[in-house]
C-alpha cells in the first residue's frame, strides 16, 4: 500500500478507474486471473452488459431528504444492501488481502464471505470481523470429508456456510493456460518475468509475503490447514466436487445448525430445490463468468428465481456490479443483497486496505445518489415499476 496512492484516492472516481489503475499495476498472469473469464468470456460480458439494457423511470417531487441504505437480515444491521464475494487466492493482488477484506467490511458495517480458498486462517478473519463472517465451501460429496469441515466452523462461531454448487468441475480457462497461471500455483520463467516487469507488485505483495511468512497455504479448503498454493491439497484441489449432490446438501442441512446458503442458483427449479431441502437463501451467480462460458447474465435470471421462492425467501446476486445504478437495478428486480468480489480487489491492487474502502464509499455515494433521484427513501421500495427494457418503445396514439 502506497502513500502516493492513498492520497490521490480522490482521484479515482469511479469502480472503472480503480480497475484500469488495478490492470497497469498487476502482472498479466494475476490481471488475468481477477479480471478474466472463461473460454470466450461470453458469460463474463453477459453479466457486465445486462445493467444496460434496463433503463430507470424516476419518480418526482418526493420527499427524498432523509434516505437510507440500511438493510436488516437474519437479525443482522449492514449499512448498505451489500457485501463482499468470496474471492479466491486474493494474496496474489495484496499481502494478506483476506485480512484487510474482512477488516474493511467489519469497518463499513457489510457481510464478508470468506472464500474456501483463502490463504487467512478464517479464525483469524473471524476475530476481524466481529465474529459474523460467513464461509463459502468447495465441497466434495463426501460425508466424511464434509462433516469435519462442519465441526471447525461451528467451532469459529462461523453463522452461515455459503455453498457453492457450480464448481463440480474446473473451467476450460484459456486465458490462464496462456499466461501460464495455474491453480495450484506453478512458478515458471514466464511468470518470474512477468513480476519483473512489474517490480512495485513484485515487491510490496510478492517479496513482502515470502519474506515474511513464506508462500502462501491453502488456510481454509478443509477441517485444517492445507499446503502451500504451489501444492495440491490432499485428494486434489476439486476431488469429488463432481459428487456433490442434492442429497448431500440433505445430509449438510442435517449437520449444519447455522444459515445455509446455496450459490450458483441459476435455473428457477433450484430455486425451489433449494427452499424444499432447507436452505435459507440463494445466490443468483455464474461464479463472475469463470465457470460455464454463454450463461446468461444473473440478473437476467434473477426475476425468474424471485418468482420461484416464496415472497420474504432471501434472494442474493452477485456478479459483474460496477455502479450503485447496478444495484439498485438488482433490487428492483426482487434481489434483496448484492455481493461485489472484482470491484474491492481492483481497490486493494491501488492502494491496500485504503483502497477496499474507497470501493465500497463510490457505491455508498452512488447509491446515497441515485436513490434521491429516483425518488424513493430506502432501496427496499424500488420495483419494477421504475425499471423498463431499453429500446422497447410503446408510443401511445397521437393526441392531435
Amino acid at each position: 500500500m502506497e502513500t502516493a496512492h492513498m492520497a490521490a484516492l480522490h482521484h479515482y472516481l469511479s469502480i472503472a478507474d480503480l480497475e484500469r489503475a488495478a490492470r497497469k499495476r498487476l502482472p498479466a498472469c494475476v490481471r488475468g486471473y481477477v479480471c478474466g473469464g472463461t473460454e470466450d468470456g461470453v458469460s463474463l460480458q453477459q453479466s457486465l452488459q445486462a445493467f444496460s439494457r434496463l433503463g430507470f423511470v424516476p419518480r418526482g417531487l418526493r420527499h427524498v431528504a432523509q434516505r437510507s441504505t440500511a438493510t436488516t437480515l437474519w437479525g443482522q444491521t449492514y449499512a448498505m444492501p451489500m457485501g463482499f464475494a468470496p474471492t479466491g487466492f486474493a494474496a496474489i493482488v495484496m499481502k494478506d488481502c483476506d485480512a484487510a477484506l474482512a477488516k474493511v467490511a467489519q469497518a463499513q458495517a457489510l457481510p464478508f464471505i470468506i472464500s474456501g480458498a483463502s490463504t487467512v486462517p478464517l479464525e483469524q478473519l473471524q476475530n476481524a470481523h466481529g465474529q459474523r463472517c460467513w464461509y463459502q465451501a468447495y465441497l466434495p460429496g463426501n460425508m466424511a470429508r464434509i462433516l469435519p469441515l462442519l465441526q471447525r466452523l461451528e467451532r469459529a462461531q462461523i453463522p452461515v456456510l455459503v455453498v457453492t454448487i457450480d464448481t463440480c468441475v474446473g473451467a476450460n480457462r484459456e486465458n490462464l493456460q496462456r499466461l501460464r497461471f495455474t491453480v495450484p500455483f506453478r512458478p515458471s520463467w514466464t511468470l518470474l518475468l512477468d513480476g519483473l516487469r512489474h517490480p512495485r507488485w513484485s515487491c510490496d505483495v510478492f517479496l513482502r509475503t515470502v519474506l515474511s511468512q513464506g508462500v502462501p497455504r491453502f488456510a481454509n479448503l478443509a477441517h485444517e490447514a492445507g499446503p502451500a498454493i504451489t501444492a495440491d491439497p490432499p485428494n486434489g484441489f476439486r476431488g469429488e466436487r463432481d459428487q456433490l449432490d442434492w442429497d448431500c446438501i440433505d445430509q449438510i442441512r442435517a449437520a449444519w445448525k447455522g444459515k445455509l446458503v446455496l450459490k450458483g442458483v441459476m435455473h428457477p427449479e433450484d430455486a425451489r430445490l433449494a427452499v424444499a431441502r432447507g436452505a435459507d437463501a440463494v445466490i443468483v451467480s455464474t461464479h463472475g463468468g469463470r465457470q460455464l462460458d454463454a450463461c446468461i447474465s444473473p440478473l437476467q435470471a434473477l426475476p425468474e428465481i424471485r418468482q420461484a421462492v416464496p415472497a420474504h425467501y432471501p434472494v442474493f446476486i452477485d456478479g459483474g456490479f460496477r455502479r450503485g445504478s447496478d444495484v439498485l437495478k438488482a433490487m428492483a428486480l426482487g434481489a434483496d443483497l448484492v455481493f461485489t468480489g472484482r470491484p474491492q480487489l481492483f481497490g486493494a491492487a491501488v492502494a491496500g486496505e485504503a483502497g477496499i474502502a474507497h470501493a465500497v464509499q463510490l457505491f455508498r455515494q452512488e447509491l446515497m445518489t441515485n436513490l434521491a433521484l429516483l425518488g424513493v427513501k430506502r432501496p427496499q421500495e424500488l420495483t419494477t415499476d421504475y425499471l423498463r427494457i431499453q429500446g422497447d418503445f410503446s408510443l401511445p396514439p397521437s393526441q392531435r
